[in-house]
């Protein structure tokens, strides 16, 4: 049985669109065309919240324990089928397969972490203000939920979201990105192989992404939107959702400084860089945008990491040994080819790199830049490719006001043994998210997310949860 029909995954059932559209889903390293896919309108999606509104009441009502089981039954099913995932994944993303690999597990480690943290969603007991009242707050899930995915982590920031979802009691309409729909309508696949009942979860593919986003947000059965992509969608869902007052949750885009003090352990600095800055290519929001290194050690640092950087593998990601593999599209390559010309039109220094690779027209060189000043695009864009800017500073102050100088406060990492300033830093840095003497900080059991115009709310860890629930308080009048 296939892992996935080319359809939209409404109440159980695989279903095209009325009008037999479809849209291609490409292979972003060879151009190939992988899948045709049915292409939904904007009109047809409101069949799939008809479909979580009719499933909530049955799901919310189960116990904890219940909806636990069948979560774990989809987190075996996940990991029985890594290997399909994985190719899946890398077929059309682009990724590399060890990457993709660890994305699966990645991905799997939210349905394990929330089949548990359903069963602790408690309540409140409260001390009266009366003698003759007693007081109770109760959790309860907010209802019908859309979560709307990007492409670069096509499983992940799936299960970062449904997961808490449903353990909540909620039932969710996922948008997966139209560059990345495959991946989504498998996961769907094995949700409901694992007896997780039609209509809780539901999957719409379709190209009109605006459309189907104001149908989600317009709904006023859609309780809650949780967000994953940049901040200029972001900004619009946030104002469409704010016409009927919904919880929203949005990780959005980074600008991550990647700070290097003078007394850092250089090899584990080099370490962290390669692995912040070039882990899919470097399409993630919380990679290192900007690598800022205090000047006492700028010279051994750009050395060494070059040096690592030259040796990087560029290649189709199913190709063994592959490190960087394609940009997702050519817009993707575009803003790259852009972010590099005006960085050495101002003055940068391409150490290595700089231009497409010759594996194909969206690969791109990994590429290290110098003499990179506040006054480039990449300063204040996220570059969302495999460039790496290299920015000298002399003083700790000085990189705390570089680090924060942007609208943006997702991930921030810095390097230092110093314990002292450890702390000064982690506390001035404008960020919800800080790596210290690493460069990789995601993690099932940790709160994700960001600060200014990164975005609202928490995803993963206890706090997590928390997003798809509302507090009900009771006052009971009692008889003395």
């Amino acid at each position: 049985m296939p892992l996935y029909q080319p359809v939209s995954f409404i109440n159980g059932q695989w279903e095209g669109a009325i009008s037999g559209a479809t849209f291609d889903v490409i292979n972003p390293a060879t151009g190939d065309v992988i899948e045709k896919v049915a292409d939904l309108s904007a009109a047809e999606c409101v069949k799939a919240i008809d479909a979580a509104q009719e499933a909530f009441p049955k799901w919310a009502v189960l116990t904890a324990k219940e909806r636990a089981v069948a979560l774990r039954c989809w987190f075996n099913l996940i990991h029985e089928h890594a290997e399909e995932l994985t190719h899946l994944i890398t077929e059309e993303m682009g990724k590399p397969l060890t990457e993709a690999r660890g994305e699966v597990v990645y991905g799997a480690s939210f349905v394990d972490w929330f089949a548990e943290e359903g069963r602790r969603i408690y309540g409140d007991v409260i001390a009266p203000h009366m003698a003759d009242k007693r007081i109770l707050a109760i959790k309860q899930p907010v209802g019908v939920v859309a979560a709307i995915t990007p492409w670069n982590f096509p499983l992940a920031m799936i299960t970062r979201k449904v997961s808490p979802a449903l353990a909540s009691g909620c039932t969710v309409v996922i948008k997966p990105s139209e560059d990345t729909p495959l991946t989504a309508l498998a996961v769907c696949e094995l949700a409901s192989r694992a007896g997780i009942p039609a209509g809780v979860i539901n999957c719409v593919t379709g190209m009109d992404a605006p459309a189907i986003g104001r149908v989600l947000t317009s709904d006023t059965r859609v309780r809650k939107v949780t967000f994953t992509g940049s901040t200029q969608v972001g900004k619009i869902l946030y104002r469409q959702s704010a016409e009927s007052v919904k919880k929203i949750s949005l990780e959005l885009g980074g600008n991550a400084p990647f700070i290097v003090f003078d007394d850092a352990d250089l090899d584990a600095a080099v370490d962290g860089a390669i692995l912040c800055k070039f882990r899919n290519a470097g399409q993630t929001c919380v990679c290192a945008n900007r690598i800022l290194v205090q000047s006492g050690i700028h010279d051994q640092f750009v050395k060494a990491f070059t040096a690592r950087v030259v040796t990087m593998k560029v290649a189709d990601g199913k190709t063994k040994g592959s490190d960087i593999g394609p940009l997702i599209n050519a817009d993707g390559r575009a803003k790259v080819e852009e972010h590099v010309k005006d960085a050495l039109s101002k003055g940068a220094t391409a150490i290595c790199g700089g231009h497409i690779h010759e594996a194909g027209p969206l690969f791109y060189t990994p590429t290290v830049l110098t003499g990179v000043n506040t006054e480039m695009r990449m300063a204040s864009e996220e570059t969302f490719g495999p460039v790496a800017p290299i920015y000298k500073f002399d003083h700790d102050e000085e990189a705390i006001a570089l680090a924060n100088d942007t609208r943006y406060g997702l991930a921030a990492y810095f390097f230092t043994e110093d314990l002292s300033r450890t702390f000064r830093v982690y506390e001035a840095l404008d960020y919800g998210i800080i790596g210290i003497n690493t460069g990789i900080i995601s993690t099932e059991v940790a709160p994700f997310g960001g600060v200014k115009e990164s975005g609202l709310g928490r995803e993963g860890g206890p706090h997590g949860i928390e997003e798809f629930l509302e507090t009900k308080y009771g006052c009971i009048g009692i008889k003395p």
